[in-house]
């Protein structure tokens, strides 16, 4: 069994919940807040439980990811120091997110002191009207002068997160924000199309009219004007939403993609186990629940379930073809037993000439049809 491995970390703590995000997480006013503690020692004790189980070597990347991580201030120190005292974690790549609005000279010195090397801040727009319109926090003087104070800790890997199809947003204040995103020499660029899910507060307001978006064609067309925007300034398209400059992809999404290993700890985490010798892969998700998670941050307490062929056939095609190469060809043949040509010949044929990418819906359900139908 492949005993090396990327390591999530959820942070499901934020100093204010936007209106659009359905990732969980829950507002806490700082860093004081009594289940912050108890959630740090719960996740040292479950990294430290899983890396026994599943007898991990070695840590190639790690990603905190929340919620806002930044919102943890300097006890982010904890998790750091009990991270680096196992003698598995040494990731060439080690990201931490954070909101621009809430960062302070002390969380970056304690970061990168920590280990951690690269930063995804989460922009999303410089348009104060949209900002609001979504309940955004922060002001822009304030989110500017962070932004440049983590690009001096973070020169070469600094990654910007910005979304379009925002309320009160059109081309032109959507080509602003990339234009003001670029002045800050990021590595890498983040372009999401806003996408309401249920349970979003945004989706009341919309419902009740409050809150109005762009239609669906104009959002398109204005996420698709910042993907040639960003392509001409020298980025990368290399998956759906992400663009790099040369040699800064974001190397342990890309292990999320290419369906390698990874374990997840937090509340709401997930991880992923393959063992390619006995043919299994075995999926876990923690509960979206900080109380019970803190009570017993074990695998015990989390909803497992064995993927079987032709759904581990399916996720690897769904993962790897948000990449602009799709699935790692010599990985896949070793899985399956079959090229991906053997695999869906017919919709591969098909999508010979467009960019997959921006057809993956319609791509992958025609590739999952061709597989079912084959008995694959």
């Amino acid at each position: 069994m492949n005993q090396r491995f990327s390591l999530y970390i959820h942070i499901p703590f934020c100093a204010s919940l936007c209106d659009y995000c359905d990732f969980f997480s829950v507002s806490v006013k700082n860093a004081d807040d009594a289940r912050i503690d108890s959630y740090l020692n719960a996740l040292v004790n479950d990294i430290e439980n899983q890396i026994s189980r599943f007898s991990a070597e070695c840590f190639t990347t790690a990603y905190i990811g929340g919620g806002t991580p930044s919102v943890l201030g300097n006890k982010i120190g904890f998790l750091l120091d009990k991270l680096n005292e196992k003698t598995c974690f040494k990731p060439a790549e080690f990201t931490i997110e954070a909101n621009p609005e809430f960062l302070t000279k002390e969380f970056l010195d304690i970061c990168r002191e920590g280990g951690i090397n690269r930063i995804s801040l989460g922009a999303q727009t410089f348009n104060e009207k949209s900002r609001k319109a979504v309940n955004r926090n922060g002001n822009l003087e304030v989110i500017d002068k962070n932004i440049k104070l983590a690009y001096k800790y973070f020169k070469d890997s600094l990654s910007l997160d910005l979304i379009t199809g925002l309320p009160f947003q059109n081309e032109e204040t959507a080509a602003e924000d990339i234009k003001r995103a670029l002045d800050y020499n990021p590595s890498h660029i983040s372009l999401y199309s806003l996408s309401v899910q249920d349970g979003a507060a945004l989706k009341d307001k919309i419902k009740e009219g409050i809150i109005t978006l762009p239609d669906a064609d104009y959002a398109d067309s204005i996420w698709l004007s910042g993907m040639n925007t960003l392509i001409e300034k020298g980025f990368e398209h290399y998956e759906i939403s992400n663009f790099a400059k040369d040699g800064k992809r974001c190397v342990h999404n890309l292990n999320y993609w290419q369906m390698n290993n990874w374990l997840g700890a937090g509340a709401a985490a997930s991880g992923t186990v393959i063992n390619e010798e006995q043919g299994k892969v075995s999926r876990y998700t923690y509960a979206d629940d900080i109380d019970s998670y803190i009570i017993n941050p074990s695998l015990d307490n989390a909803l497992r379930e064995d993927l079987d062929r032709l759904a581990f056939l399916k996720d690897s095609l769904l993962m790897g073809f948000r990449c602009r190469e799709g699935p790692d060809p010599v990985v896949f043949k070793r899985r399956f037993g079959k090229t991906l040509q053997e695999c869906i010949p017919k919709t591969l044929n098909k999508y010979k000439n467009k960019d997959i990418m921006l057809f993956l819906n319609s791509f992958l359900t025609e590739a999952f049809r061709e597989l079912e139908s084959a008995g694959l």
